[in-house]
């Protein structure tokens, strides 16, 4: 069995040109696949409906070194306007150890509706270490 051998001086392979072709045409397919699916995020995250989360309300309490105990409310406008229209925020602070210790109960829970008068209602309890916070006194 005898192997075909190339004339002298020339070498199987792929042109410098053929490959440029090649690449050429791989990067266009595949930058077209990617603009597929950067339309199809884009499209599912304009549907998307943005609810917001008790952490938000709890963020800038931890940012804070003093709590006092008691009951507070109010709407999403004040925190970040123009977000989340529609939903109110309340947090409870408590001292559920007593009046030495410096650790309290948070409780933040939020409330709206969201489109077609849906209500939804999220809420998380928390424990937090505020050592700036007069302690309150509790009835016995």
């Amino acid at each position: 069995m005898r192997i075909a051998r190339p004339a002298a001086g020339r070498t199987i392979g792929f042109t410098l040109l053929e490959v440029i072709i090649a690449c050429a045409i791989f990067f266009m397919f595949a930058f077209a696949v990617l603009e597929l699916v950067t339309r199809g995020l884009s499209a599912a995250r304009s549907i998307q409906q943005r609810e917001p989360d008790p952490g938000l309300v709890l963020a800038p309490l931890s940012l804070s070194n003093k709590l006092e105990v008691g009951i507070y409310s109010g709407d999403f406008e004040d925190l970040y306007p123009g977000v989340y229209p529609n939903y109110q925020w309340t947090y409870e602070v408590s001292q559920p150890f007593g009046e030495t210790n410096l650790l309290f109960q948070v409780t933040a829970s939020v409330t709206g509706t969201t489109g077609k008068r849906k209500t939804s209602e999220s809420s998380v309890t928390t424990l937090m270490f505020s050592p700036n916070s007069t302690v309150s006194k509790l009835p016995r």
